[in-house]
């Protein structure tokens, strides 16, 4: 008998309140920094992705204003809590009105630098803690901005029976598909989950993966940068060799 398994999950960055942790100061050279020059902690990019244009031009296309514009829209809808230069999301439009070119071009010529995520413990209902990682409010903006490029990309490549994180899909659209499986007779279901999975994801095989179906290699470099930005834990800052936070897109 064939089995059918579908997804229906959510995610929700969390907010300020929610997360009941004071607000590092801000530091006006550290916004700055978004435009390429960042303070403090660096990660230098591993060359290994081949960052060169590409015919398929798909850095312009995360850059352009129109996309850029929506993906901040799409980030101050979804709020959350600020990153580790302490901006908020009410402050994102000043500051991309005064950056937002500087922002893209940094992006276009390779020279930007994400800043590392701010760790925050979130309780689980088993009494476990669950990690998150909270990127800048800019960074959730570039995130998104490639996250826009990506899906229609990749969505060609899901199973019409996953519904998790899936545009114009709902855990109601899943629980419906459910309803009609049992109508057409199946009778089990299958719950499988991957124990700590974002903590152990390896970056290396995800790139690749990235890899077989985006050939503009400047947006596989961006995604790797992100990957590699680190966190920050209690004010000390640890290197990101395995995983990918919970928290942002990338």
């Amino acid at each position: 008998m064939n089995v059918t398994k579908t997804e229906a999950k959510c995610s929700q960055l969390p907010t300020d309140e929610s997360l009941k942790e004071g607000s590092p100061q801000k530091n006006s050279a550290e916004h700055e920094g978004y435009a390429g020059v960042h303070s403090s902690v660096r990660i230098t990019e591993n060359n290994i992705t081949g960052a060169v244009q590409s015919k398929e031009r798909l850095l312009e296309g995360v850059i352009d204003k129109d996309n850029m514009n929506n993906a901040f829209k799409r980030v101050k809808s979804n709020k959350g809590a600020h990153g580790v230069d302490g901006m908020v999301v009410d402050e994102l439009l000043h500051y991309l009105k005064e950056n937002g070119s500087q922002l893209r071009q940094s992006i276009l010529d390779g020279k930007y630098r994400p800043n590392p995520v701010r760790r925050v413990e979130i309780p689980k209902e088993d009494g476990k803690k669950r990690n998150l990682g909270i990127p800048t409010v800019v960074d959730r903006v570039v995130q998104q901005a490639i996250a826009q490029q990506f899906t229609p990309i990749f969505e060609k490549q899901f199973s019409d029976n996953s519904y998790g994180f899936r545009p114009g899909r709902s855990a109601h659209d899943a629980i419906r598909k459910c309803q009609t499986n049992i109508d057409e007779g199946y009778k089990y279901v299958v719950d499988m989950d991957l124990e700590k999975y974002f903590d152990t994801v390896n970056q290396s095989k995800l790139v690749e993966v990235l890899s077989r179906t985006i050939k503009d290699g400047r947006v596989i470099s961006l995604v790797h940068k992100y990957l590699r930005a680190g966190v920050v834990v209690r004010k000390r800052f640890e290197e990101t060799e395995v995983g990918v936070p919970q928290g942002g897109l990338c």
